[in-house]
């Protein structure tokens, strides 16, 4: 019989203890919270759970070492410090008890995660957090938050709102799942097209914080991008319809340029100017497998064609060699299925590439003008570099001071600085 010093290592120095448990963190967080609320059967009693389960870490793998299955040590952890809460609330409180028994009956007949359940179990919690039920805004901050371990502050900056409201999302979510017992499964595969659009949805907005994070000191966050692929693929394999494998292709595509979108130092490389030769050949690969599937039989979806736009610049030996009349064609497909004023914008750079930067620039201005992108920076970006094309220096550095005034990341503001002094 296996016991629990079995699944230990050897005791470690502080210093790798205190590693282990923040690699643990970051990398299992999330996991563990999905087989929880399957255990416990509640989003606030589980969030307990995995708190009190890291403060046991602590605690202990110090003294006995760190577990060489730290999601199954944490999980274990979890439910019975939950179990062990509900016995302390019951003896005051007859109610708790009829929940306690409820719950301890629910866990005993749950199987030990595995690998393969706590896919599952992941899966589970994105169909939950993406019921019908709840308001879109709601589903997307709710799965963000739960599924992905996003900070509210995180999620805000993605939507452009306040953590305030985003706080106010996930709660007022959480009560409607445990008022309309939403139950916590994987739709019969009759429902799950119509859930699945909320599903891209938030599994998209996480690999695009990874892939270009919206604030701080890092161009990427390669824990979010990674997390969102291995979703992505999950589902795939759960539903092979064309629009998931769509929007894995996207993933891949973009993933395969990840490692020279930033230089040495750390700073930002635009797309012209990246190393080619290093992008990831495999993903590029696999990538375009996927959006010959999604594109065949009937009219493709967004996340389709914005796959294809991605497999003709990974297609390219260098940008100019680039098919931009292809790229325009299929941001003007993309326009019609996704009418955003993000989509215009990077189809006018797309018309830049194609006609002349005059041609570019006239429809920046629109944009701009119209007020839609008035507050977005990669707007006012994009014009001072036609700007700058055609010679117009004063008017390209005063965009370029717009760009600034609304940029939160910090490598994209270093960025904007050099090519504001490089006018001079």
């Amino acid at each position: 019989m296996r016991t629990q010093r079995d699944e230990l290592t050897v005791p470690q120095s502080a210093e790798d203890v205190h590693t282990a448990i923040e690699g643990a963190w970051r990398s299992e967080s999330r996991r563990v919270l999905a087989t929880l609320v399957r255990l416990l059967g509640d989003f606030d009693r589980a969030e307990e759970a995995l708190h009190d389960a890291f403060a046991a870490a602590v605690e202990r793998w110090p003294v006995e070492g760190v577990p060489r299955s730290p999601r199954a040590w944490l999980v274990s952890a979890g439910r019975f410090r939950a179990i062990d809460a509900m016995r302390r609330r019951a003896r005051f409180d007859a109610k708790q008890d009829a929940v306690l028994h409820e719950m301890t009956a629910q866990v005993a007949m749950q199987p030990e995660p595995d690998d393969e359940g706590v896919a599952d179990d992941q899966l589970r919690m994105i169909f939950t957090c993406c019921h019908p039920a709840l308001a879109p805004e709601a589903r997307v901050a709710l799965t963000l938050r739960e599924v992905c371990g996003l900070t509210t502050e995180e999620i805000a900056r993605a939507w452009f709102t306040t953590p305030s409201t985003i706080a106010q999302r996930i709660v007022r979510a959480k009560a409607r799942i445990r008022d309309a017992r939403i139950p916590y499964v994987v739709p019969a595969r009759a429902e799950l097209p119509s859930r699945l659009d909320a599903v891209l949805q938030v599994i998209y907005l996480v690999f695009s914080e990874g892939y270009a994070a919206s604030s701080g000191d890092r161009v990427t966050r390669h824990d979010l991008s990674a997390e969102a692929i291995r979703l992505a693929r999950a589902l795939h394999e759960l539903l092979p319809e064309r629009e998931v494998a769509g929007l894995l292709a996207l993933m891949l595509l973009h993933e395969s340029r990840r490692a020279t979108r930033t230089d040495e130092a750390g700073e930002l490389v635009l797309l012209e100017e990246q190393d080619r030769s290093r992008w990831d050949r495999a993903l590029i690969h696999e990538g375009t497998t996927l959006v010959r599937r999604a594109l065949g039989g009937g009219g493709p979806g967004p996340y389709a064609v914005q796959a294809a736009i991605a497999a003709v610049h990974a297609d390219a030996p260098s940008a100019a060699a680039t098919d931009w009349h292809e790229v325009v064609a299929l941001y003007d497909v993309l326009a019609t299925l996704v009418p955003t004023p993000v989509v215009a914008l990077n189809r006018a750079v797309a018309v830049a590439m194609r006609d002349g930067p005059a041609a570019g620039l006239a429809l920046v201005d629109a944009l701009i003008g119209d007020g839609a992108l008035a507050a977005f920076h990669l707007a006012h970006a994009a014009r001072a570099e036609l700007c700058a094309r055609l010679g117009r220096t004063d008017e390209a550095r005063a965009a370029y001071a717009e760009a600034l005034r609304f940029v939160s990341q910090e490598p994209e503001r270093r960025f904007l600085q050099r090519r504001t002094a490089a006018l001079a």
